[in-house]
């Protein structure tokens, strides 16, 4: 009996460390930048059932589709962010969410930017992860999100002609202590002008 509850004793501060873990990682907060270095905005990744909800929040673009896909590394290096790797892809499958041999893991559905330049909206990331194993955004050093010039077509290798990287975020846990030091984001006064 002294053993079992010696085992528990240990056991359960564990679990709450696992679940401050979680908390710590979900929402995730990514600021989105163009080439530049300017913020364009927000990113928020949550942790849902099933896969990772996004929660963009955008301005600065030009109007209409846009391909916004998760990338290997957390490296944002502009002009062209080619720092940030090729397309999350953990299961070696074909590009795109309408491809009969896809999608990677990191393709997400196209964003639409309206004629003021601005993009809200709430996307699917579907069997992703912000907690460990093999589908995780925070998987090592972490992953990035880049969004594209156009539109991705959904089917073509490997990227779906979506053309040039233009924004792109950081996804990783350290992030989080940084952000006091992050750009500041447009967004917030549209958003305090709506409220008025």
């Amino acid at each position: 009996m002294a053993k079992l509850l010696k085992q528990t004793a240990l056991f359960v501060p564990l679990l709450l460390l696992m679940g401050c873990q979680e908390d710590i990682r979900s929402p995730l907060k990514v600021d989105m930048l163009n080439s530049d270095g300017d913020s364009l905005g927000t990113a928020e990744l949550s942790e849902q059932a099933d896969g990772v909800q996004v929660k963009l929040s955008l301005e600065g673009l030009e109007p209409g589709y846009h391909g916004i896909h998760v990338h290997e590394f957390p490296k944002c290096d502009g002009p062209d962010f080619t720092s940030a790797g090729s397309h999350l892809n953990p299961e070696g499958k074909d590009h795109g969410l309408m491809h009969p041999e896809g999608a990677h893991l990191g393709d997400l559905p196209n964003v639409e930017v309206a004629e003021d330049g601005v993009a809200e909206a709430e996307l699917t990331l579907s069997g992703a992860t912000l907690t460990d194993g093999k589908n995780s955004l925070l998987k090592e050093d972490g992953t990035s999100l880049v969004l594209h010039e156009s539109q991705d077509d959904g089917v073509s290798q490997p990227a779906g002609e979506s053309g040039a990287r233009i924004a792109c975020g950081k996804i990783q846990i350290e992030q989080q202590s940084e952000a006091g030091q992050s750009p500041t984001d447009p967004t917030e006064d549209n958003q305090e002008k709506e409220q008025e």
